[in-house]
């Protein structure tokens, strides 16, 4: 049976409206400070330190030189790298905004596959659907993080959600481990996607999937557990605490930009057209959180910014700061809602409030 894809239909962008308007003032400021849109000497830094940091702490636990309690320490590091280079490097690569050379991005963007997800997958679940469709109920695939958890008012309530608020930061504690294990053979071999139906994959993705599953799966279990000679117990308690570490950073920077107080959760009409043009909807739709901590902001990859980084996928995340200031100023004008939480605790404790309020029927 042929591909078909779920029609969504957002209104047509007008020369003088928003986003024509701030593509003009985001240009005119790359062109006039001769900057370019991609990665820049802090970002290569970046980069290097962060997959320093994860395959640094990676031999040293190989080394066998340390106590149980710093090799434990040592996986609380390997899980801090991972959803560092994730954040801050795979996920530009990805989006082809780190280099203008697609091989680069290619490369680079492998490095979701070495800490255990897939490039391939990743590209459609959030670089096509969910950027495409934020906030849409039943298409955008971060809102079906499971179905214990009610991230939309459109979702059918069930007993389960009650307790969602209790339960939902130790779900995202294994994100991670499910993301690894489960959910990209999930994504790939699914019927549908998103608003895709019958999708079809490349062969050579599939061999992809396996193979660097497979790669991921030497390097950090079977490997470790040959050279380290430890009981399996010790080593189940290492690995976890990885992914744990990992699950907690990943889930929740995440649900910080989408659900929370503020942005909406939508539906299309029953022809399947949206209120509001593509890029108006992504500002009723997401928040920024914590855009003044510069240790966050370096870290996750402006994913602090997610406002700047909806509407500009392909500009490399080191540039969303200077952005905001001409996305915030621009939504003003045009009367257009720019949702930021001023704090990462602030923001924490709006998407536990949204838990709770989604959890009632």
């Amino acid at each position: 049976m042929q591909e078909q894809t779920v029609k969504i239909a957002f209104p047509r962008q007008t020369p003088e409206g928003f986003y024509a308007t701030l593509k003009e003032r985001a240009n005119a400021y790359f062109n006039d400070n001769n900057i370019s849109t991609y990665a820049n000497a802090n970002m290569v830094i970046k980069t290097i330190v962060l997959v320093s940091f994860y395959f640094g702490a990676y031999a040293l636990l190989l080394s066998g030189r340390f106590t149980l309690f710093q090799d434990w320490l040592l996986c609380i590091a390997m899980g801090v790298g991972t959803a560092g280079l994730g954040f801050s490097v795979a996920h530009d690569a990805i989006h082809e905004a780190y280099s203008s050379n697609k091989k680069v991005n290619f490369v680079l963007g492998l490095l979701m596959n070495l800490i255990g997800g897939n490039r391939y997958v990743w590209s459609i679940t959030h670089n096509v659907v969910h950027h495409t469709y934020t906030n849409i109920s039943h298409i955008d695939e971060d809102l079906e993080v499971a179905p214990f958890l009610r991230l939309s008012k459109h979702v059918e309530h069930k007993p389960i959600h009650r307790i969602q608020h209790l339960i939902g930061f130790a779900a995202y504690a294994f994100s991670s481990f499910f993301w690894v294990f489960i959910k990209d053979y999930k994504k790939f071999f699914a019927k549908d996607l998103g608003p895709y139906k019958n999708k079809k994959h490349p062969v050579s993705e599939l061999v992809m999937l396996f193979l660097f599953k497979i790669i991921y799966y030497t390097y950090l279990i079977v490997i470790p557990f040959m050279v380290l000679g430890i009981p399996v117990w010790q080593f189940a308690i290492g690995f976890l605490t990885m992914h744990i570490t990992a699950g907690l950073i990943l889930g929740i920077v995440f649900q910080l930009a989408h659900v929370v107080e503020g942005p909406e959760t939508v539906l299309p009409d029953n022809a399947g057209n949206m209120e509001d043009e593509w890029a108006v909807h992504q500002l009723k739709t997401t928040s920024n959180f914590a855009t003044n901590n510069l240790f966050l902001t370096w870290y996750v990859g402006g994913l602090n910014h997610q406002v700047e980084h909806h509407l500009f996928p392909r500009i490399c995340s080191v540039h969303y700061t200077a952005l905001s200031e001409i996305v915030s100023k621009t939504a003003a004008e045009f009367n257009i809602p720019y949702y930021n939480q001023p704090t990462f605790s602030g923001a924490v404790g709006s998407h536990y409030r949204m838990l709770k309020k989604l959890s009632r029927p």
